[in-house]
C-alpha cells in the first residue's frame, strides 16, 4: 500500500483544487446528470480562471474556454464516445444547459462558455417561463 504524508497547513495553501459545486448534488435540476458529467463540469469551471488570465473574454464580457474532446479523454482516462456523451449531458442543446458551445469554423476548436450552475432560472437549458406551462 502506498504511504501518503499528512496534509499540513502550508501544503494546503499550495495545493490546487478543483471546485465541485454542492448544488450539482443537492438540486433536483441536476439529479439526472451523471457523476462523470458533474466532474467534467468542475474541470471546465476550473479552466475558466485560466481563460480569464489569458484574456479569453468576448465582447459581452463572457469568459470562454477551449477544451477539446481529446483533452477530456486524456484528463479523465476515458474513450472518445464517453467524452462526447459527457459534453452532451452538459450542453445547452442536448443536455442540462451548463455549457454553450460556439463553433468557430475553419478547423478551430469550439468556444465553450461555462454557465453558472447557481443560476435559479435555468433547468435543462430552458427558461422558467417555458417550465411554468
Amino acid at each position: 500500500m502506498q504511504k501518503f504524508d499528512y496534509i499540513t497547513q502550508d501544503e494546503l495553501q499550495l495545493s490546487q483544487f478543483c471546485m465541485l459545486p454542492n448544488v450539482l448534488f443537492n438540486d433536483e435540476r441536476f439529479s439526472e446528470l451523471s457523476y462523470s458529467a458533474k466532474l467534467l463540469y468542475a474541470f471546465l469551471l476550473d479552466r475558466t480562471s485560466l481563460s480569464r488570465k489569458n484574456g479569453w473574454i468576448d465582447k459581452d464580457g463572457h469568459i470562454y474556454i477551449y477544451f477539446t474532446v481529446e483533452a477530456v479523454m486524456e484528463l479523465m482516462g476515458i474513450g472518445m464516445n464517453k467524452a462526447v456523451k459527457l459534453f452532451r449531458e452538459l450542453d445547452s442543446v442536448h443536455g442540462c444547459g451548463l455549457i454553450i458551445k460556439k463553433k468557430q469554423g475553419q478547423g478551430k476548436p469550439d468556444r465553450i462558455y461555462v454557465l453558472n450552475c447557481e443560476s435559479p432560472w435555468k433547468k435543462c437549458g430552458k427558461s422558467v417561463e417555458n417550465l411554468a406551462g
